[in-house]
């Protein structure tokens, strides 16, 4: 395992420079496939303190959750770049679906020594690898947080269309040659008006922010099959199908304008869950991870505060 200090150039814009000195990079490599990930050291540890194990979602990497890791400077974050994205490599033998991802967080607690009383922290796609590995590895962590939950079917209801050219687009782009392929995944147009369509704010610097953020990070994929096999399993699960095997607190945060993850479907996956509280945060959609980050990190805090270790 390789750990470097990334010191505090490392902290883009709305990203406070506290958050950079709690910063440790780190790598480690599993079963053939080199994984970076960054540790967020709590400022002063006390009572409260947790380890959160953060699962980022699709396309993304840890850089999309840094926000709400800043304003939760009493816990311990630590966030993986999923194998496949960001600086992680893919994974060396296997399809990239939920099940592998649930391997890989299998893997990447063993190697870290993260025990039952970590809490696990899924957004968007990261919020089904988690919910299905918790419904395999049922004492595996205690609880679960999930961010903008992908409650329902993707394929289903009035937002199927669109999910369909979406497959369409991954295949399509998969195969054609190499470079005409990734030159339409990484279309700056492509990114800026999927970034549009997500965010809600009206402030302009912050939208500036965002849109820079997904045209930095956004292509940040190991190649075009891993990223079809990624696609595929983020729209063939939902956390809806395994919610009665979550038997452990779980905690809902939901954008009132989600147009990915309709807050009708996180009413009704709540009444699915065993024990479960679901916090709406008004005048968000998908992206509260980068709009809204203080009111989700007040909603996590307390939500420990009820369940402790």
């Amino acid at each position: 395992m390789k750990t470097t200090n990334p010191g505090p150039s490392a902290a883009p814009a709305y990203i406070s420079p506290d958050l950079a000195a709690r910063t440790t990079a780190s790598t480690v490599e599993l079963d053939g496939t080199k994984v970076a990930f960054w540790t967020y050291d709590p400022q002063e540890t006390g009572p409260d303190t947790r380890t959160i194990l953060v699962i980022h979602g699709f396309r993304g990497d840890h850089h999309g959750l840094l926000r709400v890791a800043d304003h939760l400077p009493d816990m311990r974050i630590i966030m993986p770049d999923l194998p496949g994205f960001g600086s992680s490599g893919p994974f060396d033998s296997g399809p990239h679906s939920v099940q592998r991802y649930g391997q890989f967080i299998t893997d990447f607690m063993a190697a870290l020594d993260l025990g039952p009383d970590t809490v696990l922290l899924g957004h968007s796609f990261g919020s089904i690898i988690a919910a299905h590995f918790v419904a395999e590895h049922p004492t595996a962590v205690t609880p679960l947080i999930l961010i903008n939950p992908i409650a329902a079917p993707a394929l289903e209801g009035p937002k199927g269309i669109m999910t369909r050219l979406a497959v369409l687009y991954y295949r399509l782009a998969a195969r054609l040659p190499r470079p005409l392929g990734l030159a339409l995944l990484r279309s700056p147009l492509i990114v800026r008006v999927m970034s549009e369509a997500m965010a809600k704010t009206g402030d302009r610097n912050l939208r500036r922010f965002i849109h820079g953020q997904h045209h930095a990070y956004f292509s940040a994929f190991a190649n075009r099959d891993s990223l079809l096999e990624s696609f595929t399993a983020s729209v063939s699960s939902h956390v809806a199908e395994v919610a009665a095997r979550l038997a452990l607190p779980v905690l809902l945060i939901a954008g009132e304008k989600d147009e990915i993850a309709t807050l009708p479907d996180q009413h009704r996956l709540l009444a699915l869950l065993p024990d479960a509280e679901l916090r709406v945060i008004p005048g968000v959609g998908h992206l509260i991870h980068y709009e809204t980050p203080g009111p989700a990190a007040t909603y996590i805090r307390s939500f420990l505060k009820d369940h402790p270790a």
